[in-house]
Parts: C-alpha cells; sequence; structure tokens
C-alpha cells in the first residue's frame, strides 16, 4: 500500500466536521481521495455542506500531519485497515450509508463470512441474560460453521457473548469506542487478546483516541451494520443495546430480542422492542434459525435437485458460476463481474432466486444453494 494515498484515507476521516457521509461526498464531487486534498478552496466551497471554513481545514493539510504518525503505529503494531471503497472492506456495513469510511483492525479475520449476528446488551446482565447468551452461542457452534459473533467488550452481556464465542471456537469481532492503543475497559484486556488469534478488534478512531460518551454511541452503527441480525439479551428501558436495535432497523437488518418479566428492570428494553414490532421474539437457536432461514439442510437438497431440470439462459449460467467462484457477493460486484448494467442483472438475479438456486440476503448480497 502507497503510504501517500493510506494518509489521504485517514487524513479525510479527520478533518473536523467532516463526517463519513460528508467526506464520501466530497470524494464523489471531486473524483478521487488524493484530489480532495488537492483541490483549490474556491472549488471546495462549492460543494454542497462544505463552507468556507472547512474548505480551509481542507487545504491546509493540517489533518495529514496526524495521519502520518497514524501510519507509524499502523506499521509498528500490524495494524490492518480498510478504505469504504477497498473490496475487503466488510460487504455488509458498506450498504449503511454513515458506515465509518476507514476501519482500523488488530486481528485477522474475513468480514464478510456466510453468516455474522450481533450481540448486544445491558452492562448489568443478570444470570438469566447470561444463561440466555451462553446457551444460544453454544447451540450455533453445535449447529452453523462460517458465523462470526460482534459485540463491543463491554462489561455484561457484550463480555459475556465474546467470551462464549471464544470457548465454543466461534470468531468474534470486538467494535471498540476509542483507538487501539488502548483496551478500555482494562479488565477485558485479556479476553481481547485472546479474541485477536481468531477474530479480532475494529475500530473508526484513530490510535490515540481516548473513549469518550458519544464515542460508545458511534461504534454501535458498526456493531449493527457488520452484520446480517442484532440480538439484544437483556436492556433497561434505555440504553446502548436500544440505540444499537434501532440502528440496526434503519439499515433494514433483522432484529431479535430475549423476553423477560416484565416487572424485571433488565428485560424492560427487550420487552418494549418485542411490544412495539422493533424486535422479534426469539426463546433458542431453532428460532434464530426459522427467522433468519439458517435452517439449509432441508433447503439445499431442493435446489441441487432443481438444478439438474432447469434450462438457464448463457446469462443466467454466467451469475451462476460468477457466484460458484465467491460466494456472498454484493448485486454491484457482480454486476462488474458480469459487465452487465444492474438493470439486467437484477431480474436474473430474481428469476434465479424463484428457481431456488440462490438467496439474498441483507445488503443486497446474493449467495449460491446449489
Amino acid at each position: 500500500m502507497d503510504d501517500t494515498l493510506l494518509k489521504y484515507k485517514i487524513g479525510i476521516s479527520q478533518i473536523p466536521g467532516v463526517g463519513s457521509i460528508l467526506a464520501k461526498k466530497l470524494i464523489a464531487y471531486t473524483g478521487s481521495i488524493e484530489a480532495v486534498f488537492k483541490e483549490k478552496k474556491k472549488a471546495l466551497i462549492k460543494i454542497p455542506g462544505i463552507g468556507e471554513t472547512l474548505a480551509d481545514l481542507i487545504v491546509k493539510h493540517q489533518t495529514l500531519e496526524n495521519a502520518e504518525k497514524e501510519i507509524d503505529f499502523i506499521s509498528r503494531y500490524d495494524i490492518n485497515h480498510y478504505f469504504y471503497l477497498d473490496e475487503n472492506y466488510p460487504i455488509r456495513l458498506k450498504q449503511c450509508p454513515d458506515a465509518p469510511i476507514i476501519l482500523f483492525s488488530k486481528g485477522n479475520l474475513n468480514f464478510n463470512q456466510d453468516k455474522i449476528i450481533s450481540i448486544v446488551g445491558t452492562r448489568n446482565a443478570t444470570d438469566y441474560g447470561k444463561e440466555c447468551c451462553q446457551k444460544l452461542v453454544a447451540d450455533i457452534a453445535l449447529r452453523h460453521q462460517n458465523i462470526i459473533i460482534v459485540s463491543g467488550l463491554a462489561y455484561g452481556i457484550d463480555i459475556c457473548a465474546h467470551r462464549a464465542a471464544l470457548k465454543n471456537n466461534i470468531p468474534t469481532v470486538a467494535v471498540l469506542a476509542h483507538g487501539l492503543a488502548m483496551i478500555y475497559p482494562s479488565a477485558h484486556r485479556n479476553t481481547a487478546k485472546e479474541i485477536t488469534k481468531d477474530g479480532a478488534l475494529v475500530t473508526d478512531f484513530t490510535s490515540d483516541f481516548k473513549p469518550e460518551r458519544n464515542s460508545f454511541v458511534k461504534r454501535n452503527r458498526i456493531i449493527a451494520g457488520m452484520a446480517d441480525a442484532t440480538i439484544v439479551v437483556e436492556s433497561g428501558p434505555e440504553g446502548g443495546a436500544l440505540i444499537t436495535a434501532d440502528l440496526a432497523n434503519s439499515y433494514n437488518r433483522d432484529v431479535f430480542a430475549f423476553p423477560g418479566r416484565f416487572n424485571d428492570e433488565w428485560s424492560k428494553g427487550c420487552n418494549k422492542l418485542i411490544k412495539t414490532n422493533r424486535a422479534a421474539m426469539i426463546e433458542t437457536v431453532e428460532d434464530l434459525e426459522y427467522l433468519m432461514g439458517w435452517d439449509f439442510e432441508k433447503q439445499q437438497q431442493s435446489p441441487k435437485q432443481l438444478s439438474l431440470f432447469l434450462n438457464l439462459t448463457d446469462e443466467e449460467q454466467q451469475l451462476v458460476n460468477i457466484l460458484k467462484e465467491e460466494n456472498n457477493l454484493m448485486i454491484d460486484i457482480i454486476c462488474l463481474r458480469a459487465d452487465m448494467p444492474v438493470s439486467k442483472v437484477s431480474p436474473l438475479l430474481l428469476k434465479l432466486e424463484f428457481s431456488g438456486l440462490i438467496k439474498s440476503l441483507p445488503g443486497k448480497v446474493y449467495r449460491l444453494l446449489s
């Protein structure tokens, strides 16, 4: 990776007042990440959302100096980085409008596994909540492979989900509300270290960023956006878990919640999600499988037989072949590899789905079933 290009990628994410949405707009208007910093102030001001103050900050290149320090940290501690235009950027997260423009990760993990779920909940987890979390993760491990569990490394349900995943040999991702130069809470340092062996620590904050109140809320969009579904195990009437659930709903992802007794403080949030139809109720792994369509044993038998008798057109066969080479592809990638416009690919994929050959997943991702 060219350090100059990486410097621009980090630099644009650090411009005060320029969030991920505005940063993407800047790149779209100027044509490239390099062009953002080489553009003249007069041209920048004409971009919607960029006033004179922001234009000044961009042309002065102050954030590029800090970016150079971050590159040193990345090199020294073997940190991975994922820019939103890169192929290895998490596919599911890329579909979210406010997805981070760049991610930093410690560990070695494919963020585009077949199945990814987020498990979140209160920091004041009860024995009931811990038991629900541990049993769900253990049952998932027995019945499913190629799955990742995402959470936030916080006290309570988060750390319970991470440790249950580690115990059952499931890769897990801890999304941090701070930079990778520290671990918060420090009590979870050993767990974080163990996570990096087969999973990853992920953040969109630079290494020296300290945790703040708002940064915990900000990181929740990554927890929700990286996953096919978010499961709330326990929550009070307010809290970060409910924010994560609402974010997941806004991304058109599935949301599930474990029910609790009506007078239990740490079940009120879950019960409210269920009552207001913002989450489906689950009690067992079978509920999760049914609602997510994960019981593929029966589903896979039928398409395999069906495919023997289907007469596919050349274009349909081309799409099938693309998904055979690499499963779980976004429609944009399929269009690129097939050299066909989305207006043509979309109805072909729909026909293949009706034929039982492929399955559509959240985030306009498609999987081959036969």
